[in-house]
């Protein structure tokens, strides 16, 4: 009889898999969907990183194996952004390793340091992918709820001491991923500082710090004192330059925990096509200019849909960062029920609060990843429902 591992069995039903099930049905019934569920960003790659791409398919070096932990010329030129980014001085060669995008990094490294019946901190609401991760590796989910009224801040410190002699690693991902929250020096110092004392590994998800509004850039978890010690952190090329569909992202940080990630990556893959890395090098070259214009244009997404959704009678979460909007579901409606309804009766995929967890119960995420027009539409839609 064919039957599931009791690993599979144990996970939830992935997110957004379930969600473009009911896309694929919806355009199928003749739907004009407007599509506001996923964070894939409609923005094209910027154009030298393609033509950095279509140079290198071209090179035969690049048609063999490439190296496990990533060409070095890659590596060395996630060394010099970090540094002229954020001040953080990294060894390409032992503090850098290539990911075939960030999820991929996410979900394998609790392999390297959880064994089973560890516990691994994991905020919610959340990126599913911090407990899918744990489950894996046979490690056990400890929920650290993020809160409104705490800024969607953890209060790590709360942590009782007898899963605390357990816990192995604890996530943080800010700007955050759904809520669109971010953190301040003040809240790295107090994690590294705690972490250190309690010898937890300090996982931090970045993925979305160049999508940012407001004067102050947001920073790495390894410009704190110390947190090399402890901390290994995440980046992904799909938000910030647009390449969801190229899979290319790093894990920096401490040399062990970078090791760690390497060896169960030598074991289950083959590493990125170098001609990937090779566009990947032109990204982080980019002039910030570039960068700046995918910024305006999330901006602008994002102050006309702030102020049409409040028209609306609806509380949008203030943020200065991510290209998300954390939004709570008017009263009388669970998430799910929210989020089903404007789907039936306004084509509109949104992606329910308690979809990341329980604690996003009460909330829905919009993504600012279609035109301005589109968004506004949606709104329209959505006053026609006469919350």
């Amino acid at each position: 009889m064919l039957e599931y591992a009791q690993r599979i069995k144990a996970l939830p039903p992935y997110l957004f898999a379930q969600i473009d099930q009911k896309k694929r049905e919806k355009i199928s019934q003749g739907v004009d969907l407007i599509d506001l569920g996923v964070g894939d960003p409609d923005i094209p790659t910027p154009q030298p990183v393609v033509e950095a791409m279509q140079r290198a398919v071209e090179n035969p070096e690049h048609h063999r194996y490439p190296s496990y932990e990533g060409m070095l010329s890659f590596r060395q030129a996630v060394a010099d952004w970090y540094k002229r980014r954020f001040g953080v001085e990294l060894d390409p060669q032992r503090e850098v390793v290539t990911l075939i995008g960030s999820k991929e990094g996410i979900a394998h490294f609790p392999l390297a340091f959880v064994n089973p019946g560890d516990v691994v901190l994991c905020p919610d609401p959340a990126y599913p992918v911090y407990k899918i991760g744990t489950l894996f590796a046979g490690g056990e989910p400890y929920i650290l709820p993020l809160k409104e009224e705490n800024g969607f801040l953890p209060d790590f410190k709360s942590v009782p001491k007898d899963v605390l002699k357990r816990a192995r690693i604890i996530w943080v991902n800010y700007p955050n991923n759904p809520t669109s929250a971010t953190a301040t020096e003040v809240f790295y110092k107090e994690l590294i500082e705690w972490a250190r004392e309690n010898n937890i590994i300090v996982a931090s998800d970045l993925a979305y710090s160049e999508i940012y509004f407001g004067n102050e850039k947001p920073m790495s978890i390894l410009q704190i004192e110390g947190a090399k010690d402890i901390a290994i952190e995440f980046h992904s090329f799909s938000k910030t330059f647009n390449m969801t569909g190229w899979r290319l992202g790093m894990a920096v940080g401490n040399e062990k925990l970078v090791a760690g990630l390497g060896k169960v990556k030598t074991n289950v893959d083959s590493g990125q096509f170098q001609a990937v890395q090779e566009a990947g090098i032109t990204a982080l070259n980019l002039p910030e200019e570039e960068l700046q214009k995918i910024r305006d244009t999330y901006k602008e997404r994002r102050s006309a849909m702030v102020k049409a959704l409040e028209e609306v009678g609806l509380k949008v979460y203030p943020s200065d960062a991510t290209f998300y909007l954390w939004i709570k579901v008017p009263k009388g409606y669970t998430s799910a029920e929210f989020v089903s309804r404007l789907l039936d009766e306004c084509g509109i995929v949104c992606t329910p609060g308690n979809g990341f967890g329980e604690y996003g119960e009460g909330y829905f995420r919009i993504s600012l990843t279609v035109p301005t027009q589109r968004l506004l539409e949606a709104v329209e839609r959505i006053k026609r429902l006469k919350l």
